[in-house]
């Protein structure tokens, strides 16, 4: 049981409550316009077209494949940069089991464990097993998702989830495939469905005017969870587009919103019982 590792952060308080571990996997299912990690989309391909590039020589050309040298590595992103595949050299392959053995070294510092990606749905058996493990020693688990993975057909995994941190880009549902190439009603299915179980720990919308109706979205996915928030509080991320790591073919036509228009959508959503939200 393998899943493919981008990164693994040791400590970090931006990924749900508390100091956590947070885990990010390779590979997604969607093309969001104003991805700003597009490196953990794809898969590498062992072209080698980041191999010249590497101003440290931390890459090489082996048997056919790329090799990385973490030692020599200054992490400039010069690889991501000239891959033509949305991928990264430095991923790894790791069984559940072998990125236990990394958190565990956190856990006196840790509240839990976060895993992200990518889409890190996209390996339900691996995140089973690895929450599963995770839990046996007393800490949380949280699951960082574009929600394109049907929860309610998994109950095992979400069993073993304390909680997901679920974006919805969208709730209009041609925004949605404009924004990211999908259809938004599993996403919206599972909005609801979460809710219900208790298991929807946060929701994550990113502004970026002209590119969706961000009032409406708002509005209308407060109307749609609204109901379930006397069964848990559900916590509302703003998150203010930014360019930093979008692909430039996408970047220079987005716009970055102005505080005053995050404090605005921040008003929409206390005016609709939501308690708990944050601005980033």
């Amino acid at each position: 049981m393998l899943a493919t590792v981008n990164k693994i952060i040791p400590f970090s308080t931006v990924d749900g409550p508390g100091n956590r571990t947070a885990i990010f996997l390779q590979g997604c299912n969607m093309n969001c316009l104003y991805c700003h990690n597009p490196e953990t989309r794809g898969k590498c391909m062992h072209c080698g077209a980041c191999v010249n590039s590497c101003p440290t020589e931390a890459l090489s050309f082996k048997n056919q494949r790329v090799s990385y040298d973490s030692v020599k590595c200054v992490h400039c992103d010069t690889c991501f940069k000239n891959c033509p595949y949305d991928s990264s050299p430095k991923t790894a392959h790791m069984t559940p089991e072998q990125v236990w053995q990394v958190v565990q070294k956190q856990i006196p510092f840790i509240r839990g464990i976060t895993v992200s990606g990518g889409e890190c749905t996209l390996y339900p058996a691996f995140l089973t097993k690895l929450f599963t493990l995770v839990q046996a020693h007393g800490l949380s688990t949280l699951i960082d998702s574009n929600g394109t993975l049907d929860f309610e057909h998994y109950p095992d995994l979400l069993a073993a989830t304390d909680g997901v941190m679920l974006d919805i880009k969208a709730y209009d549902s041609e925004e949605h495939k404009r924004i990211t190439g999908w259809d938004n009603s599993i996403i919206l299915k599972n909005a609801r469905f979460l809710a219900s179980k208790a298991k929807l720990y946060e929701v994550r919308t990113v502004i970026s005017p002209g590119l969706f109706d961000g009032e409406q979205t708002i509005m209308q996915i407060c109307d749609m969870l609204r109901p379930y928030l006397p069964i848990r509080p559900i916590r509302y991320k703003l998150i203010s587009y930014r360019p930093m790591g979008v692909r430039p073919q996408y970047a220079k036509n987005l716009q970055i919103p102005t505080a005053n228009q995050m404090e605005y959508y921040a008003g929409l959503l206390a005016a609709k019982g939501f308690e708990d939200i944050i601005i980033i």
